[in-house]
C-alpha cells in the first residue's frame, strides 16, 4: 500500500530524536520552528526523500530552493495535525499574506499627524490654546526652531541647606523644569546623549 505525503514527511522527521516526544509523538513546535530558521539539519533531511523534495523544493537553474511557507502551511494542517481542527496555527492576530503581523519587522503604526511635531506647554494658559501641529515638511523651519537647545532661565537650586543661587550645573544633579517635554527633551540631548 502506497503510504500519503504525509506519512512520509511524518516518518522521515520521526528518524530524528529531536523531533520525536517520549511518547513517540512529533513535536510540531519544535519542527515548525526549525521550518522557520531554516535549519539545515531538517533541510537536509527533508531532502533525503525524494517525495519531499519534490513536493517541498523548487529547482531554479540548477538550485533546490525550500518552499517554506508551503512546508509550514502543510505541517499545521489538519490533516497532519490530528489533534487540531484547522490548518491555521491556534493562535489568535491579525494576518498579512498569511503572516502574522507580531512576526513582520516592517509593520507601522498609521495615525493622522505622524509626520507633525505638536507645540504645547503644560501651563494652564496653554490649556486655554489651539494646538498647533508643525509638519516636518511644510513648517521645517518652526521645528528646528522649536528643537534648537534652549537656555533654561530662572534656574534654583534646592539643597539641604535650602535654596541656593546656580553657579555651576552638574551630571549628578537632579531637574525639575517646567515647560513642554520636548523642548526640553531637545534641549538636554547633546549633554545626555552618551548616558
Amino acid at each position: 500500500m502506497n503510504k500519503n505525503i504525509f506519512e512520509i514527511v511524518e516518518e522521515v522527521l520521526k528518524t530524528r530524536e529531536k523531533y520525536v516526544s517520549e511518547d513517540n509523538k512529533l513535536l510540531k513546535a519544535i519542527v515548525y520552528s526549525d521550518v522557520m530558521t531554516m535549519n539545515n539539519e531538517l533541510l537536509s533531511l527533508l531532502l533525503s526523500n525524494e517525495q519531499i523534495k519534490e513536493r517541498f523544493f523548487e529547482n531554479v537553474d540548477g538550485t533546490l530552493v525550500f518552499d517554506k511557507q508551503k512546508f509550514a502551511w502543510f505541517i499545521e494542517s489538519k490533516e497532519f495535525l490530528p489533534d487540531s481542527y484547522t490548518r491555521y496555527t491556534n493562535k489568535i492576530g491579525l494576518t498579512h499574506n498569511g503572516d502574522f503581523i507580531s512576526k513582520a519587522n516592517d509593520i507601522v503604526l498609521d495615525f493622522p499627524y505622524k509626520d507633525c511635531v505638536l507645540e504645547g506647554g503644560q501651563d494652564k494658559d496653554d490649556q486655554k490654546r489651539k494646538e498647533i501641529f508643525y509638519n516636518e515638511t511644510i513648517a521645517s523651519d518652526e521645528i528646528t526652531k522649536m528643537l534648537a537647545p534652549k537656555v533654561f532661565t530662572k534656574a534654583t537650586k534646592y539643597s539641604a541647606e535650602g535654596v541656593e543661587p546656580v553657579t555651576k550645573y552638574s551630571d549628578e544633579d537632579n531637574l525639575i523644569i517646567k515647560g513642554n517635554n520636548l523642548i526640553v527633551l531637545s534641549s538636554l540631548l547633546k549633554s545626555l546623549k552618551e548616558k
